[in-house]
């Protein structure tokens, strides 16, 4: 559990990460200063859980460096992936908000640096400040349009229209356009797309394989994939 594994971290200074994040530029440096003296941090290594259900009412997270997937994992052991989070993100605030658990479990899909922020401090530092509230507010909207977004894909009766709409999701939030289509910067599993999917892992195999024999995305470096203009424009679905 997170909340067993903070009694001897240090707390960090501010940096670029918290001043980066929507609803702290509206902080004052002081404001900026202060909370980066009650931010801790903490190293988790790929495949470490970070945060189970009990603990989510507890922190809020920062992603400093790598990759992070919250799940949720059904009766029967199998995973599904909600979202992945990357540096410069954060989660956990909405259970700070409401004080209620959120069924969902987070694992580092790398080796991550995570910031933390006890439910008091971020009771004291963000909930007082007007500003900070009104900047809540847009991130709820955000987080909600996110959901939608999730619902529809799941909505797919279509195995090969679920995996290209999460290829499109992943790239609008992990991904760079340039003249060869849109790269994705996160380096995804075949069982890591199969359980944001939705689908089985050998299905979530077989619909790759026939969109790069098709070319409609490629592999760079055999690890990252591009997805190409003629994927796009049979995508274009959400």
């Amino acid at each position: 559990m997170a909340s067993s594994r903070l009694t001897s971290v240090k707390k960090s200074a501010p940096d670029d990460i918290i001043k980066s994040i929507p609803f702290f530029t509206c902080l004052s440096e002081k404001e900026l200063s202060d909370l980066g003296r009650i931010i801790v941090k903490r190293q988790f290594s790929k495949n470490e859980v970070i945060l189970l259900e009990e603990d989510t009412q507890s922190y809020m997270y920062i992603v400093y460096s790598g990759r992070v997937k919250v799940v949720q994992v059904s009766i029967d052991g199998r995973e599904q992936i909600l979202a992945i989070h990357k540096k410069g993100e954060f989660f956990g605030e909405m259970a700070l908000l409401d004080g209620k658990t959120a069924p969902a479990t987070v694992i580092a899909m790398e080796n991550v640096s995570i910031g933390l922020i006890n439910r008091n401090d971020f009771d004291q530092y963000l909930l007082r400040n007007g500003n900070v509230l009104k900047e809540i507010s847009y991130m709820l909207c955000s987080r909600l349009r996110e959901a939608w977004m999730r619902v529809k894909v799941l909505g797919f009766a279509d195995a090969e229209q679920r995996v290209r709409s999460v290829l499109q999701l992943l790239s609008n939030s992990h991904g760079i356009k340039d003249k060869r289509g849109i790269f994705l910067t996160l380096r995804i599993t075949h069982k890591d797309l199969a359980s944001y999917a939705s689908v089985s892992r050998e299905t979530a195999t077989r619909i790759l394989d026939r969109l790069l024999n098709e070319a409609e995305i490629q592999l760079i470096d055999n690890k990252y994939i591009l997805l190409k203009p003629s994927f796009l424009k049979k995508t274009l679905i959400l």
